[in-house]
């Protein structure tokens, strides 16, 4: 009984390790995606995110059925790494469930122009934004996504 007792334990010990294993490789793997909202003007992180999504990979941020693709969402990054050349992304919290990974962060920054059609004359952001990655063999492949962009739009109006 007890050879069958310390079996199981210990499978339950490795099976916690591996599933440590895998969270800590999809954690770090979504990271990668903050590090480049960050880094948007970076060639080493647009590559770093390339590596780290799948080819098919998806960012929806609405219903409307116009999902970005990632050339789409890497040409944003581009105008966002010149329109908010101090754009930061900050991950406050991590949580990982199986091949989901849910992110809470907090994204800031001070336009040079006007941004969605409103010029924050100097004016910084403070907004936060909520993700969840889906990964499969490694990689993410789909990305829901809400950030407080009204919010960030009433501080650059100085409300």
């Amino acid at each position: 009984m007890f050879k069958h007792l310390r079996r199981t334990a210990l499978l339950s010990l490795f099976s916690l390790a591996m599933a440590s294993t895998a969270s800590a490789d999809n954690n770090a793997t979504v990271q990668k995606f903050y590090d480049l909202l960050s880094n948007p003007g970076s060639e080493s992180h647009v590559a770093a995110f390339k590596e780290a999504t799948a080819d098919s990979w998806e960012s929806i941020g609405n219903y409307s059925g116009k999902n970005k693709s990632s050339a789409a969402f890497l040409g944003q990054m581009g105008g966002f790494a010149k329109l908010i050349p101090d754009l930061n992304w900050a991950v406050q919290a991590m949580h990982t469930d199986g091949n989901v990974v849910t992110v809470r962060s907090r994204a800031t920054g001070t336009p040079v122009g006007p941004l969605f059609g409103v010029d924050g004359q100097g004016r910084s952001f403070d907004i936060l934004t909520i993700d969840i990655h889906t990964l499969a063999d490694g990689k993410i492949i789909k990305t829901y996504h809400v950030e407080d962009w009204a919010g960030a739009l009433a501080q650059l109006k100085g409300k």
